[in-house]
Order: structure tokens, then sequence, then C-alpha cells
């Protein structure tokens, strides 16, 4: 199955993309070529960009907290194990105790990296990092993989409480949904969703051989989905046949 997902508000939006960000860099760390260690270096900008909005730190403390005070309720629910909730409250609680230890914006001591910034204020200039223009930077190129996978560490270092945050938070948010196999006649979908409930994020499993690709839209009265496909111009078409998919929504 090809997994897609469709945020339904601008916060699980940044969510999801610090999360790709985030993964992209745990791929490229333990790796040694100096161009992976680069990708490292600028998908750390990359984090610190989309981490930088002034309310980014206090909307993961508030879902954190909000979740405690979720599960907390459960208490004396015979159908709920008192050690499972203990587990993942403890687990909410480390991550708000080491994110809200952080001083201000995450990323901020990366800031005070002059080394770092002169980086970044060429990265984003199309071979900007070249060596004459970068020496310092070429020759850290040159260290030992060993030296500068220590480096990349600490500097991820900063991220790493946001990071635990996120991936907790997003977790918990896809295990609230239930999947169900739906159909789409003519390659069109479309559900009306439950007033009184507030979703927050949908995933669409589909069946890669089938060669479709969803074009999703929703807010918080109607989602839509059209199934395309890709024809011999390249070009996306709608698909005319029906086809299933499995659809979860998640409050």
């Amino acid at each position: 199955m090809i997994l897609y997902e469709y945020p339904f508000n601008e916060r699980i939006r940044t969510y999801l993309r610090l999360e790709h960000l985030f993964r992209r860099l745990a791929e490229l760390l333990p790796r040694g070529h100096p161009l992976d260690h680069h990708y490292a270096i600028q998908t750390i900008f990359e984090i610190m960009d989309v981490a930088s909005r002034a309310d980014m730190k206090s909307d993961v403390l508030k879902d954190i907290e909000r979740h405690k005070q979720q599960l907390n309720s459960y208490r004396g629910n015979p159908a709920i194990s008192e050690r499972a909730l203990d587990e993942v409250i403890a687990q909410l609680d480390t991550c708000f105790a080491q994110l809200n230890n952080l001083p201000g914006k995450t990323g901020l001591s990366l800031t005070e990296n002059d080394w770092l910034m002169s980086i970044r204020s060429r990265i984003g200039i199309p071979g900007g990092t070249c060596e004459f223009d970068l020496p310092a930077y070429f020759h850290w190129q040159h260290r030992s993989v060993e030296q500068r996978q220590a480096d990349l560490q600490r500097w991820v270092q900063a991220l790493a409480p946001l990071a635990e945050a996120i991936v907790l938070l997003l977790k918990m948010l896809r295990d609230s949904g239930s999947p169900q196999k739906v159909v789409a006649p003519d390659g069109q979908f479309q559900q009306n969703l439950p007033q009184g409930r507030t979703f927050q994020l949908l995933r669409l499993g589909i069946d890669p051989t089938l060669g479709l690709i969803p074009e999703i839209s929703g807010n918080r009265l109607l989602l839509s989905v059209r199934l395309m496909c890709q024809g011999d111009d390249e070009r996306l078409h709608p698909a005319q046949e029906d086809a299933s998919f499995e659809l979860t929504l998640c409050a």
C-alpha cells in the first residue's frame, strides 16, 4: 500500500513537514560521504526555518498538555490499562520537560554558531557553497567521517526534543483513527464529515499496482478524493474506473 496523508489544519501540516525533515536527517546522519553530510546540514537549516515560527514551540507544548489531560480523564476506566496509561503519560511528561527546557525558539543555540550561519547564508544560492566561497566548510568536508558525524550529532541535539515530541504527537493522532475500505465510483469519492467532531488528519492507503494517484481536498464538513492516472503524455488525467482504497480519519 502507498500511504498518503492529508492534514486538515496548518498546525498538523507543519508537524508533518517537520517529521518529513527529521526522517530525512535520520537517513543522512549515519552515512559517511561528505555530500550526504552537506545535505544533512541543509536539512538542519530547513528544520530551523520551519520551526522558527514564534508559536511553534508553544503549540507543541499545548498539544502535549492537552493529551495528558485527556489521558488522565481515563483513569479508573476498567477497559483501560493503568500501566499503559502511566507509560504514555510518562512519555508525554518527558517530551514536555525536554522541550520546555530549551531556551527560546528551537535551534536558537545553532544561530549563535557563526560558522554554521555562514553556510546557511549561502546554501540557498545555487552553487553557493563552493570551496572558493566557503574554504572553511570545504576543509570540514575533508575531515574524517567520525569527526563530521560527531559535529552533526552535536548540532542535532538542539533539535532532538522537538523531533521526539512531534513523533509522539503524530503517533497518537494516527492511532486515534480506524481504517475503513471505501470505493470511488468512476474515480470519485466524497464523504460528509460528522458534525461535532474535528478531524485533523486523513490517511489514504491505495494499492500501487492500480497506478492511481489521489488528489485530496477537504474541510470540516466535506471530504473529496479524485483518483488520477498518469498518461503517456506524463500528465495526470482523471481515472474513469471504479477503485477501492483504505481511508482513515484521525481526530
